[in-house]
């Protein structure tokens, strides 16, 4: 019986140890896995001297789902985005979890019969820092979800226009 007891507590030693390898999955709101590309939709950066323009939406076109703008090392954004008639004046955003709402300023879209939506942030935001880890974000449209991921060489450019931020 003495042996019997202890094997069976070897073998309780061993299962615990083996749960204690695996890794626990990142699962729900809180993901970082990066989301699949949306056809024909890019993060575009445009430097301009002292100014960079970094937009999600599609090659030269009206298309733009968010505009982020700043001055060099300024340490400050320019958000824009669009919006349908009568949402919020906010534009919410996400990134591997961290989430924010920014106030905005809406006003009448000279593209469509929506808004026009403006803001302000610091790039230290941690929304925007998980944003240059991950080279993704989404845009929340009241319980609708955007995913914002580029293809690749997009985190790249991401990066690229946040250093050039500050």
């Amino acid at each position: 019986m003495r042996i019997g007891m202890t094997v069976a507590l070897a073998a309780l030693a061993l299962g615990a140890a083996a749960c204690g390898t695996i890794q626990p999955a990142t699962l729900g709101h809180g993901t970082t896995a990066a989301p699949a590309p949306m056809p024909g939709y890019d993060w575009f950066l445009h430097e301009d001297g002292d100014a960079a323009r970094l937009t999600f939406g599609l090659e030269e076109s009206d298309d733009l789902k968010l505009g982020l703008d700043c001055a060099r090392g300024a340490g400050q954004l320019a958000l824009s985005a669009m919006a349908p008639k009568g949402a919020k004046a906010e534009i919410h955003l996400e990134a591997g979890g961290e989430t924010e709402r920014f106030s905005a300023v809406a006003e009448p879209s000279q593209l469509d019969d929506g808004l026009f939506l403006s803001a302000a942030a610091g790039t230290q935001h941690p929304v925007f820092k998980r944003f240059g880890q991950l080279g993704w974000m989404a845009l929340w449209r009241g319980d609708q979800r955007q995913m914002m991921a580029g293809h690749p060489g997009a985190d790249e450019r991401v990066r690229r226009f946040l250093a050039f931020c500050g």
